[in-house]
């Protein structure tokens, strides 16, 4: 909220802008925190014509590092130090000019939450769960369309507003923490004011407010506070690489070079080998990070230190203020590429144990790794992010479950991929994901096969990293197996009031939507409390005959999942894992519950996957 006393009416002489007088609209971020690591905060101040105001402060513990302007007379960059002995409150920000006339601005500096510093991010103990906030439950259908907010409502519009909110992710948090979700990662709920397709919310136009039609900002405190309380972290999704054009920015840009390209739209090449390639064309990866998605996607200049700041700032408050467990980081490897070592590093130099995972959507290991913190880059680039989105893993399991065994197909696919681990500081830190809201959904992709579908919710439990779903996985929510955004995101069953199915009733699922959801609740749920999975060494078997085995053991336990691609019946020698099955007294089939005799061969039925637990 802007809190603003106008001591006295200043009528600028000479400037651009003199006739209106002075005007102070915004200063971001609105408030800080005391006993931060990060104490040197720049406020962006923005007012008509403020520029030639100078600003003062007088509270024990602040003061004034330096000010900046910048070509448009309409902002001032304003740097506070706040030193250890600082304590929390309120204090004024003083602007005036030579005859000492005074706009003044209260700022509040606040106390932060116990252990906040040393707060716990998502880690290989997790699953998280994806949710497109438009389309996952309508909590409050006052908010669908607002006045202020261009774009309206629409549920028949597979492109439009559907009207799910904050409100309705509330609501479904039992459901959520019965399901096994133990994070929730929601698409951004930043303010998205485009005038159309605003609903998938990675054009925001405030990155200080979350968008009214899903509620306010305190209402996301809420939401990651309830959440916390039934045991699920939050994530928030954040975009550094570009803003919406509907942004207040662009109808008032700080400087020229705020954005790349500002007078001529270039579209990105999207050619992300070219941070790695040591041949590549300056003018390629030039174009790589500094051309635009979209037209309504303006591409910000991060190499501008004070938009930097901002949005390094800007990542850091949303973590204190709403209490998150992660970050995960859109469109990583698009923005500058020594930018995004700063913001990382100054994100998990304020929170140690916290936990980012970055978007760079590329098959290729060798691209993934090189943004990942411990790796050791030919070009001297030094990477600050724990964790990536596992790309490689993504494609070759949809791949491996699709496709014909054959010698270099199949299922060796998928073993072969994880063969590269080598190149990864710490691949158990990855996120694994069969889907997410850009791509098909799994079930789909694989033709709607229940047996192949409950493979990949397997190794998705099992392997290695941390498990990422998609909302409505659980009830095979379906689209065209090729990319369809509208399809894909498509609305959650019993989101809606009037909805004839109910995803978390139970009421109106089909005996297959039923299973699936009974199978991923026992899977993941055993999950949660499976050591072996969260801390365990991991090892596996070349595939062999359309069958792939690997194991995940810690200390005298053991897991053995073993994946039967084929329509007929396998059965497996138990002999050739003897070195992992021998010292084992007991084992049990998670799913079903039944002891398993691994003394005898193991016969796996027609395309049916086994996670075996071993003691």
């Amino acid at each position: 909220m802007r809190r603003i006393l106008i001591l006295c009416l200043l009528i600028a002489v000479g400037t651009a802008h003199g006739s209106e007088g002075y005007r102070l609209e915004r200063v971001e971020p609105a408030n800080w925190w005391v006993g931060m690591k990060y104490n040197q905060v720049e406020l962006l101040v923005y007012g008509q014509g403020i520029s030639d105001l100078h600003p003062s402060i007088h509270y024990p513990g602040v003061s004034i590092q330096q000010v900046a302007r910048v070509e448009n007379a309409n902002y001032l960059f304003v740097t506070l130090n706040i030193a250890a002995n600082a304590k929390p409150g309120k204090f004024f920000i003083h602007f005036s000019n030579e005859s000492d006339e005074k706009i003044v601005w209260e700022y509040y500096l606040l106390a932060r939450e116990k252990g906040s510093a040393e707060r716990q991010g998502f880690s290989p103990k997790d699953m998280i769960y994806l949710i497109t906030p438009d389309r996952f439950a309508n909590g409050n259908s006052r908010n669908d369309s607002l006045p202020e907010l261009a774009e309206k409502a629409d549920r028949m519009d597979k492109n439009g507003r559907h009207g799910g909110d904050i409100a309705g992710m509330i609501q479904h948090l039992d459901y959520l923490a019965g399901l096994g979700v133990t994070q929730i990662w929601p698409n951004p709920l930043t303010e998205n004011n485009q005038p159309s397709y605003s609903y998938h919310g990675y054009a925001t136009t405030n990155l200080y407010q979350i968008d009214a039609r899903y509620g306010s900002n305190e209402d996301f405190k809420t939401f990651v506070t309830k959440a916390r309380a039934k045991g699920i972290g939050v994530i928030k999704d954040i975009v550094v690489n570009h803003i919406g054009s509907e942004h207040w920015w662009m109808k008032d840009l700080p400087s020229r070079d705020w954005l790349n390209y500002p007078d001529q739209y270039r579209e990105t090449n999207h050619r992300r080998t070219v941070i790695q390639d040591p041949y590549a064309a300056p003018e390629d990866k030039a174009l790589f990070v500094d051309g635009w998605f979209v037209p309504t996607m303006p591409d910000l200049n991060q190499r501008n230190p004070h938009l930097a700041r901002y949005l390094i700032q800007n990542s850091i408050w949303w973590v204190e203020y709403a209490g998150l467990s992660g970050i995960r980081e859109d469109t990583y490897g698009y923005a500058d590429e020594k930018f995004l070592s700063d913001w990382a590093k100054a994100i998990m130099d304020e929170y140690p144990n916290f936990n980012i995972v970055g978007e760079e959507w590329s098959s290729n290991p060798a691209v993934v790794a090189h943004w990942l913190r411990g790796k050791q880059n030919p070009s001297g680039h030094l990477p600050y992010m724990p964790s990536m989105m596992d790309f490689p893993i993504h494609e070759a399991l949809r791949i491996a479950l699709e496709e014909q065994e054959g010698w270099d197909t199949g299922l060796v696919k998928l073993y072969e991929t994880l063969a590269n681990d080598f190149i990864y500081p710490d691949p158990f830190n990855l996120v694994i994901f069969p889907e997410n809201h850009d791509t098909s959904r799994i079930y789909s992709y694989l033709h709607d096969d229940i047996d192949l579908f409950k493979s990949a919710m397997i190794y998705m439990a099992t392997m290695r990293g941390i498990p990422q779903l998609y909302y409505g996985s659980e009830v095979l929510l379906s689209s065209p197996r090729h990319r369809d955004d509208g399809a894909i995101r498509s609305d959650m069953p019993g989101g809606w009031s009037g909805d004839k199915k109910n995803a978390f009733t139970g009421k109106g699922l089909t005996n297959a939507e039923r299973d699936a959801q009974d199978f991923i609740r026992t899977l993941f749920r055993w999950r949660k409390s499976a050591d072996v999975i969260h801390h365990g060494k991991l090892q596996h078997f070349a595939p062999q005959d359309g069958t792939y085995v690997y194991f995940r053991y810690l200390d005298n336990r053991a897991v053995m999942v073993a994946i039967n691609k084929n329509k007929q019946e396998k059965t497996l020698d138990l002999k050739r894992f003897n070195a992992l099955l021998a010292d084992k007294q007991f084992a049990r089939d998670v799913i079903s519950g039944k002891a398993v005799d691994i003394k005898v061969p193991l016969v796996l039925s027609p395309k049916q996957s086994l996670v075996i637990e071993l003691k």
